[in-house]
């Protein structure tokens, strides 16, 4: 499998598999809110668009970065999210970088959000697919983010190899400067646990599969069968 690591003004052109990650938070959040019962998950343009969607849709849940705003629900932290009941519900999402990532490569044949929850799950659907070609995006700090480079990193060598193994990956993320900033309380909308949250590693057993539904980019859930139906060699 040829993979790229690409942060998300490096894109050129639409892969053919685009895999976007964003470990702290938002599709760490997302996977959260999936576990709480979300139906699906709107990934918003804008803020203004976020807004316009729940003025549209006042069922909808709508969460953004940093500290809790009029007309939005709740704050793209796991930590809180894992509070709230979302069964059946459609959840809006606007974030600084996850949400840009993915709606940069909207016009991908398939394409896959990601954290470190879900990396197992993600590495299967790829193995699945076969893919040939895959490019990461690395969300965070223009490219940069050592936090999502370790995780694309992580689920492009469970993809391909057995007996890879998350502790040094992890090890990067949590000492990368999004978990520092989150640790210190650089940035709003915070819960305590949230760094912990985002380095539980295969905590959910489904990938995360965004497509585009009209206008919209929808992001969905995507259930993976157990590690035990397949080679033990992967385990």
């Amino acid at each position: 499998m040829d993979t790229r690591f690409l942060g998300i003004a490096d894109l050129v052109e639409d892969p053919s598999v685009a895999v976007v990650v964003d470990v702290m938070r938002a599709f760490t959040v997302a996977a959260w809110a999936f576990a709480q019962g979300a139906e699906k998950i709107v990934l918003a343009e804008s803020l203004d668009e976020a807004l316009a969607l729940k003025a549209r849709h006042p069922d909808w849940v709508a969460l953004k970065d940093g500290p809790p705003a009029p007309g939005f629900d709740t704050v793209n932290s796991p930590g809180l999210l894992r509070s709230i009941d979302l069964g059946g519900r459609t959840v809006v999402q606007k974030t600084t970088a996850g949400t840009v990532g993915a709606l940069a490569v909207k016009d991908a044949p398939l394409v896959l959000c990601a954290g470190f929850v879900v990396a197992e799950a993600t590495a299967r659907l790829l193995r699945t697919r076969e893919s040939d070609s895959v490019t990461f995006v690395v969300t965070g700090d223009d490219g940069q983010a050592d936090e999502d480079l370790a995780c694309a990193q992580y689920i492009a060598r469970r993809a391909t190899e057995g007996g890879t193994y998350a502790a040094e990956f992890l090890r990067r993320a949590a000492e990368s400067r999004a978990a520092a900033e989150l640790a210190e309380g650089v940035r709003q909308g915070v819960h305590p646990d949230d760094v912990a949250l985002c380095l539980e590693v295969d905590r959910f057993p489904f990938a995360m599969v965004a497509t585009l539904e009209g206008s919209l980019m929808v992001l969905r859930p995507h259930a993976m069968p157990s590690l035990t139906d397949e080679d033990p060699a992967w385990s």
